[in-house]
């Protein structure tokens, strides 16, 4: 049972499994979102500058022709005449080529965020091999595309008769209409009928793109032996780390034990804290904290002070303040001084000695 366990993917990626998936490349993405985006915002700049283009392109034709006679077959106005047409329409068709471009950005950004990986970019001849391809065919994976893109042909099909059938008695008049009014006819019914399959299209990719990332969520899931290896792999052998970790707790508890018995006062909280604090007039200029510690660590520190016949003197806002913010090693801070040095005058009270005066 449990070897059945380990073998199933039921735990979620993890933040390096993620990252390793997304330096390859391996993201949820949908080809047909970009392409739909495409679509529409094509159609919606043919529809409102595609009139400028065409204007543009006329005018130019329009010039040239009426200027054939002076033109030489000479090499050099050909080339010119070739420069000159390609500048014309070109800078008419920038403005639509730009926001095709950053319509493809954009749909790219949306899904996998800026992502750039450069091994992508290499021939994989492994994806010519026949035998490759008939497996990505004859898969479950091939035959969702292949049922998606069905269902697709059946949708555009469906929207572009819904399209041409409202529009029935505006194609039954045409030919009472001029050769003009005819051509902007045909082309705002085919603008049409293609901005709505745009859309159509678009409303599919969404619910690709939804099915692609839900998809690569399955199968980036791990095993419980995957993710234990990839801890093992990042942080070391839980085995291991636990006894670097005990011996690190024992070397503690050694120095601990070298530390407390030079203590004058323990304060504490008074069972869940324990702080040991020192003070040579001779060497420190404020009194240093030598010990501390929480739960077991403080019990430890109790009875250290007990043996050694260290006063315990239970001060809880103190012994909080201290514990959170004084490192071992380390000087009391200023505005606790006068709270520790109330506590060692107690203290050297009680032994019958006199509070040493700071150097």
């Amino acid at each position: 049972m449990a070897a059945d366990q380990a073998g199933e993917k039921t735990q979620d990626a993890t933040p390096h499994r993620r990252e390793q998936a997304r330096e390859k490349g391996q993201v949820a993405y949908s080809q047909d979102l970009g392409s739909a985006a495409l679509l529409i915002v094509g159609v919606m700049l043919l529809r409102y500058r595609g009139g400028h283009i065409f204007e543009t392109a006329g005018s130019f034709m329009r010039y040239q022709l009426s200027t054939v006679e002076s033109l030489s077959p000479d090499s050099t106005d050909a080339i010119a005449l070739s420069q000159k047409m390609v500048g014309t329409i070109g800078m008419s068709l920038l403005p639509v080529l730009g926001f095709l471009v950053l319509a493809g950005v954009v749909s790219s950004v949306f899904q996998t965020g800026f992502l750039f990986v450069p091994s992508r970019l290499m021939p994989d001849f492994q994806r010519l091999s026949p035998a490759s391809g008939l497996k990505r065919i004859v898969s479950l994976s091939g035959a969702v595309k292949l049922g998606f893109g069905m269902f697709k042909v059946a949708i555009v099909s469906i929207v572009a008769a819904t399209v041409l059938y409202l529009r029935h008695e505006e194609i039954i008049y045409a030919s009472s209409l001029a050769a003009s009014e005819l051509g902007v006819m045909m082309i705002d019914i085919t603008l049409s009928t293609a901005l709505w399959i745009g859309i159509a299209l678009f409303t599919l990719a969404i619910l690709d793109f939804a099915y692609q990332k839900w998809k690569h969520e399955q199968d980036m899931k791990m095993t419980q032996q995957e993710v234990r290896d990839e801890m093992k792999d990042l942080q070391g052998d839980p085995q291991v780390i636990a006894r670097r970790r005990a011996v690190q707790r024992q070397m503690a508890l050694n120095r601990m034990s070298d530390q407390v018995p030079q203590a004058d006062v323990i304060v504490t909280n008074p069972t869940e804290l324990a702080i040991a604090i020192q003070y040579v007039p001779e060497e420190m200029a404020a009194p240093v904290v030598v010990a501390k510690g929480a739960g077991v660590v403080a019990q430890k520190i109790r009875r250290l002070a007990l043996e050694n016949n260290i006063p315990v003197v239970e001060r809880k806002p103190l012994a909080q303040s201290l514990y959170k913010e004084v490192e071992v090693g380390h000087p009391i801070p200023d505005e606790s001084y006068a709270a520790v040095a109330e506590v060692l005058a107690y203290v050297y009270q009680l032994k019958g000695k006199k509070m040493p005066n700071a150097a």
